[in-house]
């Protein structure tokens, strides 16, 4: 089966926990466009995962130019994704149909990428700059019994990591 390649769907709707019941409902990534709340101090992402905070844990990650993390999934948590510094390629794929999506996000495109459990996720590093991804996961990390599975990179081999020159 060949592997079908698709942008991340916009939300239906306007906040966090819309986008988190969109994507566990249709089983795929949902992007939820965000708007930068901006006066003459400069600017900030504002309220960010309203309505879907309920004691998981939040992390700040940055990875280097030419850097792909992928792939990983969870049987239980959805992440909520944002770049806030530089660009990443956000890729999600599901195994069952052979679908991926995919989305660069960041600071020319704020947004998050909600993926929802059993999609396999990850992220490569867009342009010359580091990318600085802030997100939240709807379950703690427990070390004791990790809900996180990995693969390769380069699994599915057809996923478009680099960026794609036309």
């Amino acid at each position: 089966m060949a592997l079908t390649l698709r942008g991340i769907p916009k939300a239906a709707g306007s906040g966090f926990a819309e986008a988190h019941a969109q994507a566990k409902a249709e089983g795929t990534p949902i992007l939820l466009p965000l708007a930068y709340y901006t006066d003459d101090r400069g600017f900030s992402l504002m309220n960010l995962f309203t309505g879907v905070l309920e004691g998981g844990q939040s992390n700040v990650s940055t990875q280097h130019p030419g850097v792909v993390k992928a792939w990983h999934r969870h049987a239980k948590q959805t992440d909520f994704w944002v770049c806030t510094h530089g660009h990443l390629k956000v890729g999600v794929h599901d195994q069952e149909s052979d679908t991926a999506w995919q989305a660069v996000i960041g600071e020319r495109n704020p947004a998050c990428v909600v993926i929802p459990p059993t999609l396999w996720h990850g992220a490569a590093t867009v342009g010359n700059s580091p990318a600085t991804l802030l997100y939240y996961v709807t379950h703690a990390f427990n070390p004791d019994e990790p809900d996180e599975e990995r693969r390769p990179h380069d699994v599915p081999a057809a996923f478009p990591w680099h960026v794609q020159h036309r």
